[in-house]
């Protein structure tokens, strides 16, 4: 019951500025790669930053059930239930006895 939660990781594209700068591109040039079947908390709690422009943080984490290996990279953001949330750091996954991955699981962290 816990893995039935739908999300899409969004690749960006790389776009050359003016300058001959390569830049992520979020909008038309990001890939899109729905997944199902994970599982995705709040994990952490939130932080509230007001110094500069009022601010909230929330952590959560991503789980994969057992056998399920989904292309995420720390570059990558995820969208679900409306949002989007960045990867925070290397995405962990577990290896399984006998070779092959186990699970995925990854940080993230919604911004808003």
């Amino acid at each position: 019951m816990l893995y039935l939660q739908d999300m899409v990781i969004v690749r960006p594209g790389v776009v050359t500025d003016e300058y001959e700068n390569e830049k992520d591109d979020w909008g038309a040039g990001a890939t899109r790669i729905p997944v199902s079947g994970v599982n995705v908390q709040p994990n952490g709690g939130s932080a509230e930053d007001t110094e500069d422009k009022q601010v909230v943080v929330t952590g959560w984490r991503l789980y994969t059930p057992r056998g399920m290996d989904i292309d995420l990279r720390e570059t990558d953001r995820v969208e679900a239930w409306g949002t989007t949330m960045q990867v925070v750091g290397k995405v962990a996954r577990w290896p399984a006895p006998g070779g092959g991955v186990h699970h995925v699981e990854a940080d993230l962290r919604e911004v808003a």
